[in-house]
C-alpha cells in the first residue's frame, strides 16, 4: 500500500473516531472540541485529493470562526444536560432505527456495483504550474460571477440586518451616551444653596 493511502486511511480512521465522539461526549466542551478535530482530519483527507482550497477554507472558516463561535457559546450558556438527557431513552427506539436505515443505505451505495461509475479513460495530468485554487477563482469571477455576486449581496444584507437588530434602541433598558456625559458641567451636578445657621437646640424646638 502507498504512503498516500496510509494517510488517508489514519485521517479516516480520526475522522470517524472524532465523529462519534461528537455525539457520545457529555461535556459540549469535549464534544465541540471533537469536531474540531473531526474538521482538522476532514481537511487532511482534501489535502491528499489534491484540493487545497477546501482543506483551508474549512480550517480557516469552520475551524477558525464557527467552532470558536460554538466555544463561546456552549461556555457562556448555564446548560443543565441532566434535563436534556432525560427525555433520551423515551425516543431511543426511533433514533436506532434511523441509524440502522441510514447504515443499510450506506452499505448498500457502498457495495453495489451497478451504481459505480466508469473510469475515466486518458485523464490528463496536471501541468507543474497548475493550480485548483487559480481554476476554482477563475470559475467564480467568470461563469459564475452574477450567483456569487447575488450570495455577497445576501450575506451583506444578513450582516446589516443582525447589526440593526442588536443596536436597536429598547425602553426597558437604560444606556449610556458618553458625547452627553462629557459635555456635563459642575454646576449642573452640583448645587449649594445657602441657608441660616441653626443650633442644635433651635432644631430639637427649645428656646
Amino acid at each position: 500500500m502507498e504512503f498516500k493511502g496510509l494517510l488517508f486511511y489514519f485521517f479516516s480512521a480520526i475522522l470517524i473516531f472524532a465523529a462519534l465522539r461528537v455525539v457520545t461526549a457529555k461535556n459540549p466542551v469535549h464534544a465541540a472540541l471533537f469536531l474540531v478535530l473531526s474538521f482538522f482530519s476532514a481537511a487532511g483527507i482534501w489535502i491528499l485529493l489534491k484540493a487545497e482550497f477546501l482543506a483551508i477554507s474549512l480550517v480557516l472558516v469552520y475551524v477558525g470562526a464557527v467552532m470558536v463561535l460554538f466555544l463561546f457559546v456552549v461556555m457562556m450558556l448555564d446548560i443543565n444536560m441532566d434535563k436534556m438527557r432525560e427525555g433520551f431513552w423515551k425516543h431511543s427506539k426511533l433514533g436506532f432505527f434511523v441509524g440502522g436505515l441510514m447504515l443499510l443505505e450506506m452499505a448498500f451505495l457502498l457495495m453495489s456495483r451497478p451504481f459505480d461509475a466508469p473510469a475515466p479513460l486518458n485523464v490528463p495530468a496536471n501541468q507543474p504550474g497548475y493550480s485548483n485554487i487559480k481554476e476554482i477563482g477563475r470559475l467564480l469571477y467568470t461563469d459564475y460571477v452574477f450567483p456569487f455576486e447575488i450570495a455577497a449581496v445576501i450575506l451583506l444584507v444578513a450582516i446589516v440586518a443582525a447589526i440593526a437588530l442588536t443596536l436597536r434602541g429598547r425602553k426597558d433598558s437604560k444606556a449610556q451616551h458618553p458625547s452627553r456625559q462629557v459635555l456635563v458641567r459642575s454646576r449642573d451636578r452640583l448645587k449649594i444653596i445657602k441657608m441660616a445657621a441653626e443650633s442644635d437646640r433651635a432644631r430639637e424646638g427649645k428656646p
